[in-house]
């Protein structure tokens, strides 16, 4: 059987989406370059933001979005990803307008949890407040207790560190943003007891991991990468 060709509709943003395809290289078995899946990468930073038009009414992204999926299946993908957990709010209208699958993110999170992470019960997710708000994690992780930073620390710390300046989306990856999320995740663990943090958002993982914690840290993109890739 041919293998599928990845569509990775990106820009969301472009450091995520670039993160993203290396995982998609770094997990998929090979012993020559030829081993290699076929990607076509779309990455569009002129799709507008997400949690404006979530939260704040600002101009939705679907449309731009739909194109840019469009797009990547007439240039020849056979599935789809999308680095940017947010947006996955819109997956389910993307999909209607493409006839290759879409892959979500977020599917297959609950079981991978359960038989790799069995006792833990509580696990703390750093996210944008948009996939806070429309309650992404909480609708696929059904067997775990999902908490998130309190309101205060959620807005100063893990917004700032995403959104605010000297912040991951203005291109700082270095220690700045990783004590923010730090934090964060400090409270988390030590507060609301969570034994295990997810990375909620694609520019989490570009500043922390878990030799920065000191329960397991779970990248969803590496394990969207994962499944992609038949690992």
């Amino acid at each position: 059987m041919e293998a599928n060709i990845i569509g990775v509709l990106g820009g969301m943003g472009p450091l995520a989406t670039a993160s993203f395809f290396r995982k998609i290289i770094e997990e998929t078995e090979v012993t020559k370059d030829q081993d290699h899946y076929r990607v076509i990468i779309d990455s569009n930073p002129k799709i507008p933001d997400r949690t404006k038009a979530i939260l704040y009414g600002g101009e939705s992204p679907l449309s731009e979005m739909i194109k840019t999926a469009q797009n990547l299946e007439k240039s020849g993908a056979t599935v789809l990803a999308m680095p940017c957990i947010t947006a996955h709010y819109f997956h389910e209208e993307i999909q209607k307008h493409v006839s290759i699958p879409f892959y979500h993110v977020l599917q297959g999170l609950d079981e991978y949890l359960a038989e790799n992470f069995a006792s833990v019960t509580k696990i703390g997710v750093l996210s944008t407040t948009a996939t806070k708000e429309t309650n992404l994690f909480q609708t696929y992780i059904k067997r775990k207790t999902v908490l998130f930073p309190d309101q205060t620390v959620q807005e100063e710390k893990v917004m700032r560190a995403i959104f605010g300046e000297n912040g991951i989306k203005q291109g700082n990856s270095g220690e700045y943003p990783k004590h923010l999320l730090k934090e964060a995740a400090e409270q988390l663990i030590d507060e609301q007891g969570c034994e295990l943090i997810i990375g909620g958002c694609t520019e989490v993982e570009l500043v922390l991991g878990s030799d920065d914690l000191s329960v397991p840290f779970i990248d969803p993109m590496r394990a969207a990468a994962r499944m992609l890739t038949g690992g």
